[in-house]
């Protein structure tokens, strides 16, 4: 397990520190474009509302939350949850979000395949992800200790369960890509910002991206570690 355990912490390791300098230019870069303020002088919550009934949504309520980044959409009781400095602020990098939150809304409306997917998915990662690396921990030290095929059947579930996780963050990213698009396309094509907003919005939105792509990397690497752990132990 010596081994094991220093190939993973380097693993994690890397994909923490990509992770943070990802996520350091999306803050950059949210920091940049909230100077860059709107010429039409909307907020992001007006942006959001405007979005809605250009497509035809009207029982989605837009509303407010505390916190920094903590922007969603909730399908459950079709909310657009908008954090303070969105919902208030008139600047491209809230225009960006608040679409891009609503091209969630309407992807909920339309019935997105990636969205049913990514919606069916949540119950089970949300019991599963959080007992997988024990299970496989658990079952790789019982499996060297006793010599037992029980172990590896434990460590095997909790491979299962990791995939889990893993197919979430991937299921995650079109759906990501897609409701930015669509932010994008409407923000563009009711020219709602001028070119230079737009560019801001655009780029915001491609860094935001990027933080759920090495998510799921590191998703992917860490199964995959830990699967060459499991089934390598059988030779």
């Amino acid at each position: 397990m010596g081994g094991i355990g220093l190939g993973y912490w380097i693993l994690i390791g890397g994909i923490a520190l990509v992770s943070w300098l990802v996520s350091s230019q999306l803050k950059k870069k949210f920091k940049k474009y909230s100077q860059v303020h709107l010429k039409n002088g909307m907020s992001g919550k007006e942006i959001a509302e405007k979005m809605l009934a250009d497509n035809g949504i009207s029982d989605v309520e837009v509303i407010s939350v505390k916190g920094q980044l903590t922007d969603h959409y909730n399908p459950a009781n079709k909310t657009v949850n908008l954090s303070e400095s969105v919902y208030e602020q008139r600047n491209a990098a809230a225009a960006a979000v608040a679409a891009h939150e609503c091209g969630h809304a309407v992807q909920h409306a339309q019935a997105y395949g990636a969205l049913k997917m990514r919606s069916a998915l949540v119950p089970v990662v949300s019991v599963t992800s959080g007992m997988s690396q024990w299970l496989v921990i658990g079952g790789l030290i019982l499996g060297a200790a006793a010599g037992a095929g029980f172990g590896y059947y434990i460590a095997v579930a909790g491979l299962v369960f990791m995939g889990f996780a893993t197919l979430f963050s991937f299921i995650t990213l079109p759906v990501e890509y897609d409701a930015s698009n669509r932010a994008l396309a409407w923000l563009k094509g009711k020219n709602m910002l001028t070119p230079e907003e737009y560019k801001g919005s655009e780029d915001a939105l491609k860094w935001a991206a990027r933080t759920y792509l090495v998510a799921a990397i590191g998703a992917l690497a860490s199964l995959l570690y830990w699967a060459m752990a499991v089934f390598g132990g059988r030779d």
